[in-house]
């Protein structure tokens, strides 16, 4: 078993409070991604996990074992860190061979481990050559081969694609899932990127300003965020936040509305007339910004085949079905909309 129990774990740098006592259940096996916008707390958080910074106040059990003031080394968890930090002189399967080098691993196990890591990230043809020869994207996977040959209970990503383009960024999500699959070991994975904790995780964790915002699968967080700031931090285009009287008329501070829940030429009583301001054309849809007067700005998710001429104007119908309301502390507010 490597699950992770985290309870009351807290961070200070002097005065300033970086992550208030917080509670994370990881379980065995999972895909979890910690997300959120920079300096909220969440590489501090994985580098207390991994044993690279000291908590100030909290426990951290892993696999039931409390590992709160153990050395990294002995806590039975791998990191892949968002540099590559492969040794240039040294070929593919040096490196990934290394770490077993220093634990005394005997030739015969070390040949076998590398083989494996080397078949399930595609390198057994790259093994002989060096980081230089190497692309971006090869170069993650032999951190992450090195990483794999360890067998960790857990493994610890520290916003390993951010160096990469973004056609690299998605192969590589796709491979990192795939690993997952295979695999089936227990990984924590952090970005400030919602496209790839929606694309990754089996469950995301939001954090905002060292708390936690709200735990669940990416479709609960994108179907029903807990509070106004997971509403615009997960989706892209990210959701329609109005207020004004159409809030106050919902009973509500401030209301949300997904691109894909505003329709233009749309049934519903309530039309709005929207300005257009920029249309962009992406293949399969058109993300329209449009501005509605005491409304506010818009972003709608239409047909590629609707035809937009610039400085237009729109009729546009919210979805009523789908609002979300939020209150004065933006909180989320529960209640049956038609």
């Amino acid at each position: 078993m490597s699950e992770l129990n985290i309870d009351g774990l807290g961070k200070r740098f002097g005065k300033v409070e970086v992550i208030p006592p917080l509670d994370l259940h990881v379980p065995n096996g999972s895909f979890t991604v910690l997300v959120g916008p920079s300096g909220c707390g969440k590489s501090t958080l994985l580098r207390m996990i991994a044993g690279l910074e000291d908590p100030d106040c909290g426990i951290l059990e892993l696999g039931g074992r409390d590992v709160t003031l153990a050395e990294p080394a002995d806590r039975g968890i791998a990191m892949v860190f968002q540099s590559y930090a492969l040794y240039p002189h040294m070929t593919v399967e040096k490196n990934i061979e290394f770490g077993l080098r220093l634990a005394r691993v005997p030739a015969s196990e070390r040949k076998e481990k590398i083989a494996k890591a080397a078949e399930a990230l595609q390198l057994e043809a790259l093994l002989q050559r060096k980081p230089a020869a190497l692309s971006g994207g090869q170069r993650q996977r032999v951190a992450i081969g090195r990483a794999i040959v360890r067998d960790p209970k857990l493994f610890l990503f520290d916003e390993p694609l951010s160096n990469l383009d973004a056609a690299l960024r998605a192969q590589m999500r796709v491979e990192l899932a795939e690993l997952h699959k295979r695999l089936g070991t227990t990984m924590i994975y952090v970005t400030h990127d919602q496209v790839e904790a929606m694309t990754l995780a089996d469950r995301i964790v939001v954090m905002n300003q060292g708390r936690i915002e709200q735990i669940g699968s990416p479709l609960e967080l994108y179907e029903a965020p807990a509070s106004l700031f997971v509403a615009e931090f997960i989706g892209a285009p990210k959701m329609n936040i109005l207020g004004g009287k159409f809030a106050e008329e919902l009973g509500a501070a401030k209301v949300g509305l997904r691109p894909e829940h505003l329709f233009v030429n749309g049934q519903s009583s309530e039309k709005w007339t929207a300005k257009v301001r920029l249309v962009e054309r992406l293949g399969p849809e058109t993300i329209v910004y449009a501005r509605v007067e005491d409304v506010g700005d818009l972003i709608i998710r239409a047909e590629s085949s609707l035809e937009i001429p610039g400085d237009s104007e729109l009729s546009v119908s919210p979805d009523l079905s789908n609002v979300h309301c939020f209150d004065g502390h933006g909180s989320r507010i529960e209640k049956e909309l038609s």
